[in-house]
């Protein structure tokens, strides 16, 4: 009796009745096991005990199944595990999608935040580097620099629209500034990657979800790069699409911007004014913005951050106030951070303060949110999970974009993709498809820019940045074995984060600082 209970644990009879009499797979494969008792000894948690041999989510062997292995689902089975549920489920389904809201606004705030704060604290340099005409080698390297120190390509390409609106650069030169920016953007997505530092598997499913974006990016310009400094094609292409003149058009901004900004715009509001003075050329430091002055020593638009009309005589300290890279907001008034008096040390302090606090919010944040969504999913069958988030590759392409469009930005787009892919909810292969429609829609920032700059040349800039991500979206992703290599080499990198955890804080301060530095020192 003592043997037999060691070797043959006791078989839960309702179990085994139920194995007998149910010959469905979604009888032997549920999609969700909720029924039974967590403490219960019967409770399957592996997919060797199943007779389907499907993974649910939470198994212990969660990590060892392939995407070849997950078996196909019905959308009926989709439609059961989604709406069919008792009233304690559902308030259960409220409460957590609830939370996950909660948790996803901040995780947004904390990236708008953690944006302003790079702003103030590269903007004057990242101006500095976008001021003159460069080589090729330098553009490329000054272009990445740049978005990696302010953590947004859409103000980059903006910057560098605008320089090529006022003639201040070539167009040839910011070409290759956007294809620097088209790299350095992805250095947000690879930070949050580390927030799931805590579980192994996570994290390498996380990172390798956000370096396929930095891998595609890399691949296009290795071989679109030296084919524009050969044949200039992008800059034929578009100039052949070039109207007579460009209407002047309005500044748009999308719905999230609307909902995030206003609360990140009450701690800290960054002054891009200052960046692309700088870049043009209007000021030539930073220090002529400081220090900052409030008329009467009132902190608000009106008497802090209005600008002066020069035309109509007026003056600094008499009829207008002065900013510096911390700047006020005509709804929301100046931010907590904002000083009157401060000068540049001060603005730079209050940036580093605000970086930090927007990685520990981010930190937070993004371990609730994957906390809520592992209690959701929890019991669910990847067959479930696959069918529900396997979509066209067309049509991942088109959600990205749509996505970027709205928040205006691929950084958020793909940062709040990356958690997803760490708990494996989203796959790598249905990743790089949105993250190439990112690409697609952070160029609509670009051509809004365009329109508000009334100059030909400044769309022709949009446009190749347009054409540059299409160019290399028809080169990697429609043939598969050309597919085949960002996943690649996204899944070895993920794989490398097994060795040591330290890989991903290595990768992306060689990747977006060193080799860029030591490029631009051999370019020079």
């Amino acid at each position: 009796q003592i043997c037999r209970r060691i070797y043959y644990p006791p078989y839960n009879r309702i179990t085994k009745q139920l194995s007998f009499t149910m010959s469905t797979t979604e009888a032997q494969d549920p999609i969700k096991s909720e029924t039974t008792p967590a403490n219960d000894a019967s409770v399957v948690k592996s997919r060797k005990d199943r007779p389907t041999g499907s993974t649910h989510f939470g198994d212990a062997d969660w990590d060892e199944e392939r995407p070849d292995e997950i078996g196909d689902a019905t959308w009926g089975e989709v439609a059961k595990a989604c709406c069919v549920h008792d009233a304690k489920e559902w308030g259960k389904i409220f409460v957590g999608a609830c939370a996950a809201l909660f948790f996803l606004y901040f995780f947004l705030v904390s990236l708008e935040l953690m944006g302003s704060a790079a702003k103030v604290l590269g903007g004057c340099k990242a101006g500095g580097l976008m001021s003159d005409d460069t080589n090729p080698v330098a553009g490329l390297v000054i272009g990445e620099l740049a978005t990696a120190l302010i953590q947004s390509s859409s103000t980059t390409t903006s910057i560098i629209v605008s320089l090529v609106g006022a003639e201040a650069i070539s167009v040839n030169t910011g070409i290759y500034l956007v294809m620097g920016a088209n790299i350095g953007t992805s250095v947000t997505n690879t930070i949050v990657s580390m927030g799931q530092m805590a579980d192994g598997a996570q994290l390498e499913r996380a990172f390798a979800g956000a370096t396929v974006h930095d891998i595609f990016n890399l691949l296009s310009v290795a071989i679109l790069f030296p084919l524009e400094v050969i044949s200039h094609y992008l800059y034929h292409l578009t100039n052949a699409m070039l109207p007579d003149s460009v209407g002047d058009g309005e500044k748009w901004e999308g719905p999230i911007k609307k909902i995030v900004s206003p609360f990140a715009g009450r701690v800290l509001k960054a002054n891009k004014d200052v960046i692309k003075d700088i870049a043009t050329g209007k000021v030539d430091s930073c220090d002529a913005y400081y220090p900052a002055l409030c008329l009467d020593g009132i902190e608000d638009y009106k008497h802090c951050a209005s600008k002066c009309d020069k035309d109509a005589g007026e003056e600094v300290g008499v009829d207008c106030g002065r900013v510096g890279l911390i700047t006020c907001d005509k709804n929301t008034g100046c931010p907590a951070f904002f000083q009157n008096g401060a000068n540049l040390h001060d603005d730079s302090i209050s940036g580093g303060v605000c970086l930090v606090l927007s990685l520990f919010l981010l930190i937070v944040c993004l371990m609730g949110l994957v906390n809520v969504l592992q209690r959701g999913l929890a019991g669910m069958s990847t067959r479930i999970i696959y069918k529900a988030t396997n979509v066209n590759g067309l049509i991942a392409i088109a959600i990205g974009t749509g996505i970027t469009i709205l928040v205006q930005s691929s950084s958020i787009t793909t940062s709040v993709l990356t958690p997803f892919v760490g708990l494996g909810v989203i796959q790598l292969e249905q990743m790089l498809p949105l993250t190439l429609g990112a690409n697609i829609g952070t160029t609509i920032t670009g051509l809004l820019a365009a329109m508000v700059s009334d100059n030909v040349d400044a769309l022709q800039v949009a446009l190749c940045h347009l054409f540059f991500n299409i160019s290399g979206i028809v080169i990697w992703y429609p043939i598969p074995i050309m597919r085949r290599i960002p996943l690649r080499g996204a899944r070895a990198l993920g794989r490398a984060t097994r060795r040591s955890r330290l890989v991903p804080p290595i990768y992306i301060i060689v990747v977006f600082f060193v080799i860029p530095l030591l490029l631009l020192g051999l370019s020079s």
